[in-house]
């Protein structure tokens, strides 16, 4: 599983299966995505969500805090026959204007349990979206059984043991002290725990910043899975989607669609 992780071409043809596969359709209930819209992906990292959208003539723009990621993007898309509709920008969302750009779409998949201070980030990002336009996110819940990203580990035990990530934090840091022979991955993890984010804690947030909910589905097995691991997705059950905090244990992914 840590081997998949290390795979970045591997990982980019994932993002554009899934997001082909069940991004696009689940944001086509909502808004109509075509040659007219303009889509930004923030923390795109190798850009492979876009593959589908440039697929569809759309205009896309990702963004990406490391740099090293956006070159592999520029290269894994070189030979695209879109690609002259492709804008790829190494630089932290906070620091950038995007020229004065909004857009009809704004997408994150797997990326705001990676951000801190997410009541900033979400007041923030509401500038790039145009009045009608809309903000695809998706995640894992902190507490569902792999929350804290433990699959990178390269200790394997480590990487298959569910929810020892939601340990206080000093016997987590000790266990992957003692097992976890990478350094700058018990960093990581140890930062995700800092900024790995609940259902209940996200929707407190939307509501304080006044988004709209378009659509919200509870994913008992993630859709990603279907690419990863070649099992089915599957919603939640919607007895354990209505019970707050008992949800977050028992849901591998959600998805989202806001307007502001």
């Amino acid at each position: 599983m840590q081997e998949r992780h290390n795979n970045k071409e591997r990982y980019f043809q994932e993002q554009s299966i899934t997001t082909r596969k069940f991004v696009i359709p689940y944001l086509s209930d909502i808004i109509e995505v075509g040659p007219q819209t303009e889509v930004l992906e923030i923390g795109c990292a190798e850009a492979g969500n876009l593959i589908p959208f440039l697929d569809l003539g759309c205009k896309a723009t990702g963004i990406d805090i490391s740099c090293s990621r956006i070159e592999l993007a520029r290269e894994f898309f070189k030979n695209h026959p879109q690609n002259k509709n492709l804008h790829l920008i190494c630089k932290d969302i906070y620091l950038s204007d995007l020229d004065g750009k909004k857009f009809d779409i704004i997408m994150m998949r797997d990326v705001i349990e990676h951000i801190p201070d997410q009541k900033k980030f979400m007041n923030y990002v509401k500038k790039f979206l145009k009045p009608e336009g809309k903000f695809f996110l998706a995640f894992p819940p902190w507490q569902n059984p792999f929350g804290g990203h433990q699959q990178i580990c390269q200790n394997r035990l480590l990487a298959k043991m569910p929810y020892f990530h939601l340990l206080p934090r000093p016997i987590y840091r000790f266990i992957l002290n003692i097992a976890e022979p990478n350094k700058q991955r018990i960093n990581e993890l140890l930062f995700i725990k800092q900024t790995g984010i609940s259902i209940d804690r996200f929707e407190r947030i939307i509501q304080k910043e006044n988004y709209t909910i378009n659509k919200r589905t509870l994913y008992l097995i993630n859709p990603n899975y279907e690419t990863k691991f070649g099992i089915k997705p599957r919603k939640q059950n919607r007895i354990v989607t209505s019970i707050p905090w008992v949800r977050n244990f028992l849901t591998t992914a959600v998805y989202y669609v806001l307007s502001k």
